[in-house]
């Protein structure tokens, strides 16, 4: 492919949006988020199409999404190819940015990080919805973004009616436990058992330069979201806390279809997918969810196990929305 970026056929519309459910936040994170949507060509601007809603994973930001790879297109240009060139029905693709200083939200309302869940489902759907005539909608998104996917038509299915998740955070005996105990080496080791420590030094240097950096980050950003900062494990041994482990496993995708099912059973599109060298282990997790699924009756999900990792799989996300495009297409 071409060395530099191509002119686009769509339209990339890059808004910038005031929250009201993130202003004030615990963080002091900014309220005021830019989000983009793409409008494919050829449909002119009253044209009621789909919107489809992607989202990131752990400390994504917006202007991510413009990131390239060698030989690779970024996933804007992805995104256009698909609907200007590959023959994908219309529908438009809304990118969220819903980036924290703990690197990420999982999507969700928490005390301790600010009310994420309202804002994707409140205020960035009312601001779309106002500007531009959609249809349907769905949601997709990787790793953190998958899990958010995942969790979020659960909880609103008034307002997402398909789901596309690429390796989402799923079966977190499996992809979060295994993590404590590097968490645990690395605050003994460096910061004598301080997550203070581990700030302070972390925000003064180039990030991700010390081995242990992404543990500690994700393991505290996790507890910020489901348990509201309290960890689930003892600082010093690693030991689990099961009274805060049990209130993780309330938020696992996989534990939380049978209190769903109604949900589940009333959307028009499931789509989950994940590397089988994932090095999460989120492979496994999307498999649990699969089958969490076809135990409430939901068999009519597309499912893959590709040959890849966590890492590099944004080629997938023109598969997904293609599903989610022409499921939520208007009949």
């Amino acid at each position: 492919m071409e060395p530099w970026g191509r002119e686009l056929r769509g339209r990339l519309d890059e808004h910038v949006i005031e929250s009201d459910a993130l202003r004030g936040n615990p963080l002091g994170d900014p309220h005021v988020r830019p989000l983009w949507v793409y409008t494919p060509p050829g449909p002119d601007d009253d044209a009621e199409l789909p919107a489809l809603y992607l989202i990131q994973g752990m400390t994504g930001q917006l202007d991510m999404w413009r990131n390239r790879s060698a030989f690779r297109p970024n996933v804007v240009e992805l995104v256009d190819r698909l609907f200007a060139d590959d023959g994908c029905p219309p529908a438009r693709v809304v990118f969220v940015d819903a980036w924290t200083s703990y690197g990420g939200s999982q999507f969700l309302d928490s005390p301790a990080v600010g009310d994420y869940h309202t804002y994707l489902c409140e205020d960035v759907v009312a601001y779309v919805d106002a500007r531009y005539h959609t249809g349907q909608r769905a949601i997709a998104g990787k790793s953190s973004g998958g899990y958010g996917a995942m969790i979020t038509p659960m909880l609103r299915p008034d307002l997402f009616s398909g789901l596309a998740t690429h390796a989402g955070d799923a079966l977190f005996e499996l992809c979060y436990l295994p993590e404590f105990r590097d968490t645990v080496r690395a605050l003994r080791d460096s910061y004598d058992g301080s997550f203070d420590a581990f700030w302070a030094d972390f925000r003064s240097r180039p990030a991700f330069t010390k081995r242990g950096d992404a543990a500690i980050l994700n393991t505290y950003a996790m507890a910020a979201c489901y348990s509201n900062g309290e960890l689930p494990f003892e600082v010093s041994t690693g030991e689990l806390r099961w009274d805060v482990w049990e209130r993780w496993l309330a938020w696992d995708p996989v534990r939380m279809v049978p209190q769903h099912a109604d949900a589940l059973r009333g959307l028009r599109a499931i789509y989950i997918d994940s590397g089988k060298r994932d090095q999460y282990f989120l492979d496994l997790g999307a498999e649990a969810f699969r089958r969490a699924l076809e135990r409430i009756g939901v068999t009519d999900v597309f499912f893959e196990l590709f040959d890849g990792t966590h890492s590099a799989i944004e080629y997938r996300y023109p598969l997904a929305l293609r599903y989610l495009a022409e499921r939520l297409s208007p009949r």
